[in-house]
This record gives structure tokens, sequence and C-alpha cells, in this order.
């Protein structure tokens, strides 16, 4: 019988998810709430339904038994890394493909606690802080004091400490600490966020790591217990609330030429990779998945979480693998192997060359704390070059409403390069072409990051101070 995929999600990441689809000869079906009737993934589906909400189990559900569905992908953001949903879908009296990995990978190491203490038995090394989540404010002093003093007696003065709700993700549910006065109140604060948000008002207390580079590795894993990875990614340069602005690979300058490290990068590049890689084998990782990683200047490294999803910025790890001579697409990677694919190549296949950077283009407002806005575009245009790939929902040169119920990211920009200098030649070339117009609804110019992402773009590769 032919597979049958349900996107279980929207925008930029459905479009692909359409695109490997097709190229993988699977139907698909799309999905779309009202807010979302201009979009192109709703415009160019061959099938598609309307539902009251993208993280409505019961509707997508609903839909895919309607349309004959034997799997779904869940995109990112949503219920990707839901494992209840997860879970159901495979478990259902007729049950389906969950294009991800397994449910108890995704509850494990979706969970920043049980994450920290599976790391630990594996010998990975995690961040200072709580393994057991807190609920109340006092014990939530005691534990801060104790790290605190645990700090210090490894020479650390002057830190501060982060509370982070334990099912948070993507910068949400993050609160900085740095001063024991703060705690109690910032704690509550978390607290209430975190039950509103993600249904669990358990958080931990981490040390702060005040300088470094936030580094991800790319991992596949499979059913039959193969495993690749595609190398490094950089994702220094965050908004203030954590959302990732700009994200490079591989995650080190190796050529020198716009970073000094007093630590041998490749070195440390291959030992998180090798930690990685023990983690997903030790959980039997089966699927796409980021082990995200902190690394200090003088090459202390850290596992700061794991995301259990394809991720927002795969497409530059695979712009720069090649398997056979052939540039790897992750999505459909993911697909084939969930359906049951061998991976049919080893480690030793993957080749990398080059660098590849990503823009997220958002509708937001850079001086004013990075506010997001809505309103309507009139014109977005770019000029074509053969090492640009632009993904994105917003109709090219068409009127557009920016929904107000979604995080206002218009596209993503990704551009190859052989070398780290020409591709910030050819960041600036794009960055000087893109034209995004329109008005708030308030009747204002419409603000956009391109010029934050000019300024950053030269420095990703920095420590962050």
């Amino acid at each position: 019988m032919k597979d049958k995929v349900l996107i279980a999600n929207r925008g930029e990441i459905a479009l692909r998810i359409m695109a490997a689809c097709e190229e993988l000869g699977l139907d698909c079906v799309c999905v779309y709430t009202k807010g979302d009737e201009g979009s192109l993934h709703v415009k160019l589906a061959k099938e598609k339904y309307r539902i009251s909400d993208y993280r409505d189990m019961n509707d997508l559900l609903c839909v895919a038994d309607y349309a004959k569905c034997t799997a779904i992908h869940p995109g990112y953001g949503f219920l990707s890394e839901n494992y209840r949903f997860a879970r159901r879908v495979v478990k259902r009296e007729r049950p389906l493909i969950f294009i991800g990995p397994s449910w108890e990978a995704i509850r494990d190491l979706g969970n920043k606690l049980t994450m920290k203490r599976i790391a630990l038995e594996a010998g990975v090394p995690v961040i200072p802080g709580t393994i057991e989540p807190i609920y109340n404010e006092v014990e939530a002093e005691i534990e801060a004091e104790k790290l605190l003093d645990e700090l210090r007696s490894h020479g650390v003065e002057n830190t501060s400490l982060l509370v982070k709700a334990v099912a948070g993700g993507g910068g949400m549910g993050i609160e900085e600490v740095k001063d024991l006065v703060e705690l109690r109140p910032v704690f509550r604060r978390v607290r209430a966020y975190a039950k509103r948000l993600f249904g669990d008002e358990g958080l931990i207390i981490e040390a702060k790591i005040p300088v470094f580079q936030h580094l991800e590795v790319q991992i596949l894993g499979t059913k039959d217990g193969e495993y690749v990875h595609f190398g490094t990614r950089n994702c220094t340069i965050q908004s203030p609330f954590k959302q990732k602005r700009i994200e490079v690979a591989p995650g080190f300058d190796y050529e020198g030429k716009f970073a000094v490290y007093n630590f041998d990068p490749r070195r440390i590049e291959a030992e998180i990779i090798e930690h990685s890689l023990k983690l997903a084998k030790h959980v039997n990782y089966d699927n796409v998945g980021t082990f995200e990683w902190l690394v200090t200047p003088e090459g202390k490294y850290y596992l700061m979480e794991v995301n259990t999803r394809i991720q927002v910025e795969n497409e530059i790890s695979a712009q720069i693998s090649f398997v056979h001579g052939k540039r790897i697409n992750l999505i459909k990677e993911q697909i084939r192997t969930a359906l049951g694919d061998k991976l049919g190549y080893s480690q030793k296949d993957v080749e990398f060359k080059g660098y590849a950077l990503e823009f997220r283009l958002v509708a937001e407002d850079v001086k004013r704390g990075f506010q997001p806005v809505s309103g309507t575009i009139t014109r977005f245009d770019w000029a074509d070059h053969p090492w640009l790939t632009m993904r994105t929902h917003v109709p090219r040169n068409e009127r557009y409403e920016i929904p107000t119920q979604f995080d206002p990211n218009l596209a993503l920009a990704i551009i190859y390069a052989e070398d780290f200098t020409q591709l910030i030649d050819r960041c600036e070339t794009f960055l000087s072409e893109v034209v995004i117009e329109g008005e708030t609804s308030q009747g204002a110019p419409l603000p956009n990051n391109i010029a934050y992402l000019r300024e950053k773009s030269k420095f990703i590769y920095q420590f962050i101070y």
C-alpha cells in the first residue's frame, strides 16, 4: 500500500515536507486554520482540510482518518515534541506512523531533568544545576544557594542562575536571576508561565554559562540501529528571548579568519559529536534529532538540551553534507527512514564541503525589544542566485496578511559558499537586495530585522560576552 502523509503543521516547514513527499513519490495532505488561508502551503496543496487549531489532536487525527493517511509528520513546534501525541498516533485503534523519534525518546529527552539524568548515566557532561523538579520557592532558594556554593568551590564567582521550565523549549520559560533576592518573584513568574503554556509547573535551576558558543550536532538514527551525524551548526546569534536569528554550519571557523580559539576547534567538535552519538545510542534514538551544546572560551562544553524533531535550521546542515557526491535532504531522510527504509550509507560516506548560513527574516521591531508585529506585506521580493535558497510561505510580490496568532516569521534565507569570506560577501549581497515592504495594523511602515541581521552576520563565530 502506498503511504500517505498528513502534514500536521503550517508555513515553510509544511512546504518543505510537501516537496520531500513529492520527491519520494508519496501523497500528502495539508491542514490549515482560518488565519492561514493566504499561506502558500494552502495555495499549493493538492489536498487540504481546514481545522480549528494545529494543536488539536482530535482534529488532526480525524483528518488523517478521513483522508486515509498512513503517517503523520509533525514538523517543528506545535505537537512535534509532545510525546502524548506521538504515543497516541502509534497506539490508536488505527495506528499511524509518527515521522519522528519514538514517543519514549521524546518523553525522556524532551524533559530537561530526565535528559540530564540519562546524560549523566551515559557519561555525557551537562550544565551544573538541579536534577529534580522544583515546585515551591522555599526549596528553590535552598537549591540555588547550594548551587552557588558548588560553583564557588570550583572557582566560579559572580555568576547568575537561570530558572527554567522543565517542559520548556525554544527559549521559552527561561529567566535569569542575578541576585538571590530576585529568586522568589522570578520563580513564581516562571512557574505560572510554565503551567499556563506547558501544563507542567516543574522548574529547574541551572548555572548560567556567561560566555559561550551555542553549537548543535545534527544526528540521524534509524529503527535498525544505524547512526550518522551531519556535523555541527552554530546558533549563537539570538534575540534577548533566546530566539535564534542567524545560524551557520559548520559550527566553528576552521579558517581562523573571523574567530580566535584558545582550544583546538576540530578536537572539541569531534568530542561533542562523539558524546551526542553516545547519548543517541544509549536511548535507541531512531529519527532526526539535535543535541545542543554550550562551549566556553576555555574549551569546556556542556550538553544543554536535545530537540527531538526536525529543526528550523536543518537545511544549513544539509547544504554542507554530501553522500556519494549528492547533497543530503534531511526531511527526505527523516521520512523515508521513518517509513522503514534502511539508511543505505554510513558515516564514512558523508562528506562535508563549504559553509551555509541561514537568516530568519521576521516582522519584528528590533528597537523595541524584538517586539513581534502584525500587519500587511505589500511587497516581498529578492534577487535569485544559484547560491541562495528561500524558504517562505509568504507569496512573492503579493499582498499578505501576517496572522496575529503565530510568530511573525516570514522566511528563511539559506546561503551557501565555498569558504566563509565568500559566505559573508554573499550574505551582504542578499541583505542589500531583499525587499520587505508593508504597513502595521496601525498604518505605520512595517518593521523587520534586516538591519539587525546585517549588523550581526560577521560575528556569529564570536563568543558572546
